[in-house]
């Protein structure tokens, strides 16, 4: 393997390596409001079916 081929392979392991980390900061950052969404879907299931008894 040449010098050329070598620079060439570390240089796609690091496009891969960095497009990793940005899927992991993607994904920390939807997970923060993930309990947010559930939370307020579950309100608004509990104020549905009170409504619909009173």
């Amino acid at each position: 393997m040449t010098r050329e081929e070598r620079e060439s392979q570390n240089r796609k392991v690091d496009a891969e390596i960095a497009k990793l980390i940005a899927e992991t900061a993607k994904i920390n950052s939807e997970n923060r409001f993930y309990p947010l969404v559930v939370g307020s879907g579950a309100t608004l299931a509990i104020v549905a079916i009170a409504k619909l008894f009173l």
